[in-house]
Formats: structure tokens, sequence, C-alpha cells
């Protein structure tokens, strides 16, 4: 792409961490960018105002994924703004650890519920106008947890595996729409989420990655730009670390 990038973006969970580092790179480009969040509104006015001080163009719009009818109501006010949406990025997720056999149905609900139902919910809702434009990428965070498993992270597992599934049907649905469906497994990133884990966890992450680290928000982000980008990959998952899969 040459000039200055006018498409449309929506990034869940944008308010923070991977996700307000996605949209920053976007804004940066000059895309059009939806700031979607779920609670943190002074957050995701900052990142508004970090991509409009840049001369772009950003739009902080509370949604909670979990629920289709609030997702559908973003999506109209996208539209009826910027007549389209060229580019999702599920980026929206959680994390309720344990073992389990002594984990809560609620703590198993809530995962799937934002990680996968979530990424559900959106990509329906994104994929009419698509559908009616003939073009459109959907990219979704997974994980390497979601491929390997992981102890502790059964719900968490569940629903990056599910994103890997979804996001493969997804791309044999819509690919003669012209619209690519793809996911990224970002590695283990220095956000908030990210530093929740234990010190025991963190450090085998850093001894499984071959060359004794790991990726940067900013690294993904701009994966994530230039992967948009392409307009001939579609149904494929890419591991951005050096863990061997």
């Amino acid at each position: 792409m040459t000039g200055r990038d006018n498409r449309v973006i929506i990034v869940t969970g944008a308010s923070r961490g991977l996700g307000r580092m996605i949209a920053l790179r976007f804004g940066a480009a000059g895309a059009r960018v939806v700031v979607n969040y779920r609670e943190r509104h002074e957050d995701a006015v900052a990142v508004v105002d970090s991509i409009t001080k840049q001369g772009g163009e950003a739009l902080a719009l509370q949604a909670d994924v979990r629920q289709g009818a609030m997702v559908e109501s973003m999506m109209d006010v996208v539209v009826k703004r910027w007549g389209t949406v060229d580019i999702l990025v599920n980026n929206a997720g959680i994390t309720r650890d344990g073992l389990a056999v002594r984990m809560s149905e609620q703590d198993w609900d809530d995962v799937l519920a934002t990680n996968l139902t979530g990424p559900f919910h959106c990509i329906r809702a994104v994929s009419r106008a698509m559908m009616r434009q003939r073009s459109g990428h959907i990219i979704s965070l997974a994980s390497l947890t979601g491929v390997r498993g992981r102890a502790g992270q059964a719900n968490y597992a569940a629903a990056k595996a599910g994103i890997i599934g979804l996001t493969r049907s997804t791309a044999k649905e819509l690919g003669r729409f012209n619209i690519r469906a793809n996911a990224v497994l970002p590695g283990f990133l220095a956000t908030e989420m990210g530093n929740a884990a234990s010190g025991s966890v963190r450090s085998r992450i850093f001894e499984e990655n071959i060359l004794g680290r790991t990726s940067t928000q900013e690294e993904v982000a701009a994966f994530i730009y230039h992967l948009s980008l392409m307009q001939h990959v579609s149904g494929q998952v890419f591991n951005l670390d050096s863990r061997i899969l």
C-alpha cells in the first residue's frame, strides 16, 4: 500500500496492553481506528488522543464482546460514521487460571465467553459489512497454549484452541467473498496479563524459547499491521516467538 492508510479497523480490548499497541500502530499509518473497551473509558480515550495528536482518526466505543447485542450496536455506529469496516482484530481476552479439577464453572464460563464467544460475536457482526464490500481481514489473537495446552489453564487453552478452529472455519466460509481470516500467536508479552503469570511460569517460557527471549508488543503490532496488508494469505496460524510448535 502506498500513501496514507485510510482503512477502518476495530481493535477489541484496545484500551491497554497489546490492543493499545495495535491501535497505535494502525493509527500512525493513517487508519481510522475503533478503540473498543469494556470498562477502562479513560484509558481508551487516552489511546484515541494519542492517535489524533498524530493526525489520525480514532473513536473509543464501549462494548462488552460477550454481549452480541452490544457488539452489533458498536458495528452500527462504525458503519454509520465511516461506511465500512476493513479490518477486525480480536484481541480482548482474560485469564482465570486454576487446575481444572478445582476450577469453578464461573471461571470456565467467563474465559470462554470473553476469549471465544466474544470473537464469534465480532466476526459475525463485521462479516455482513465485509461481505457487502467483498473485502476484509479478520485477525484473531490465539496462543501457543491453545496448541500445546498448559497445566492450570484449561479454560484459556480451550478458548484459544477454539480461536484457531474458528479462524480456519471462517476463512473457508468467507474466502469466496475475498475476506481473509488469520490467527496470530503473539507469545509471552510484558503486558498486565502477562506480568500476572507466576515467576516459575515466566521462567519456563523463557527456557522454551530457543533464542532465550520473547517478542515485544511493538514487534507483534508491526507484524499484525503487515499481515493486514497481505492480500493472498488466509486460514493461517502464525507463531511469533522462538518456541517450536
